[in-house]
Formats: structure tokens, sequence, C-alpha cells
């Protein structure tokens, strides 16, 4: 055990605390703290875990079998588990949250066939990103709820991000923003969910353009493993 399986490990004890966070009152009753707040303090300081225990191992050359099963496994536990929270407060769509976590399970999988016939997949360029924003659009989701709900009256409905007039208190918003009035903290909660649900948007879009990417990847080994068998 060292330090950065240590972090690994710690991603995986902070999920459970998370999901209590966002769905009870646990933090405003026993530490005084609004959930929205610890819940992305939590949720941020967890996300870190995943670049400091990479860096770490990297520099100590501490690198093991270890980090490299549990770290992706830490990581998409920390993401389902924000995502599903997110449903359940109704701060995020079912259907987006199927997309991102099936497409885990996805890469996963393939993977773990990769590994299998001795076929080494490394994380792309588009799985990166695909990771930060991520982290991006459910933080600002999180910040955006205060009690664990939504701060516009239409979710479900038209899609706030990109049908933006259909929302009134997001109209209401925008004439504060680009007027001479000042924003109301309701608002800037408006705004701040907007912006999260419009990087949703951009984490479904890199989801499919990384798993292409992965299984693109793996088509082309497999393929230069069977022109290296035949020669």
């Amino acid at each position: 055990m060292n330090l950065p399986n240590a972090l690994t490990i710690s991603r995986i004890f902070i999920v459970p605390f998370l999901v209590v966070v966002l769905l009870t009152p646990f933090s405003e009753n026993w530490l005084g703290v609004p959930r929205h707040i610890a819940g992305v303090s939590l949720f941020l300081a967890a996300a870190f875990t995943d670049f400091l225990d990479g860096y770490l191992a990297r520099s100590r050359n501490q690198v093991s079998r270890f980090g490299k099963l549990f770290d992706p496994i830490a990581d998409k536990l920390l993401i389902s588990a924000a995502l599903i929270s997110l449903v359940e407060n109704q701060l995020a769509p079912a259907w987006a949250a199927v997309i991102i976590i099936g497409r885990e399970f996805a890469v996963t999988g393939l993977r773990s066939i990769a590994a299998s016939e001795g076929l080494v997949i490394t994380a792309s360029a588009a799985g990166k990103l695909k990771m930060w924003t991520q982290v991006l659009a459910i933080a600002l989701l999180i910040v955006s709820s205060a009690g664990g709900k939504p701060p516009v009256s239409n979710f479900g409905q038209a899609f706030p991000a990109i049908q933006f007039w259909t929302v009134p208190e997001l109209r209401l918003a925008f004439e504060h923003l680009f007027g001479n009035h000042s924003l109301t903290v309701d608002e800037l909660r408006v705004l701040i969910y907007t912006l999260g649900r419009a990087m949703l948007w951009v984490v479904v879009l890199t989801s499919f353009a990384s798993m292409y990417g992965y299984f693109k990847a793996f088509y082309l080994a497999n393929e230069a493993k069977k022109k290296e068998a035949n020669r």
C-alpha cells in the first residue's frame, strides 16, 4: 500500500458519504453546512484525488497493477454516484446519466477483453476531456441546487440550455444580466444550472467520441496483432 493507492481507495470510500450529503439533510442538520456547498466540496475533493494519485504514482515511480485496476473503478463509482444523485434530485435528466454510465460499462468491458488478449488500450485525449467535462458539469449542477432541487420550473420539459426562451426564470435572469439590474441569488443559480445542463451535453458528445476512439483503437490493435501473427 502506497500513497497513490491510498488516495484511490479514499475516493471509493468518499462515494457513500457523497450520496448521503446530496440526498439527505445530513450536512445541514449535523454540520450546519448547506448540502450543495458540502456536496460540491466533497465531490471536487474526490475528483482532485484522481489527478493526484496518478501524478504521484508517476513521479514516485509507484505505478502498480492495483492502481491500474482500481483507479478507473473509483472514477466510475464517483461519477455514477454523483449522476444518480442528481437524477434523484431532478437536477439532471435520466437519459444523460444512462448514456454516460452505459459508456463507462462499455469501455470497461472492452478494455478487459483487450487485456485478456494481451492488448493495451491507453486512455485517449477524448477520454480525459470527457472526465474533466463530467467533473465541471456535475459541480455546476450541485452548486445550482439549494435544498437539492432544480432552480427552474420546467424540469423534464424543454431543455433550458437550448430552448432558454421557454424557461421564465432564465428569461428574467438574462434580462437582468444584460440590463441594468443586479442578479439575485436565485437568478445566479438559474444561470449556473443552465451552464451545467449545457456542459452535460458536452459530456454526452465527448462520451460518444471517446467510446468510438476506444473501439477503433481496439480494432486497429487487434488487426496489427493478427498481421504480426501471420508473418
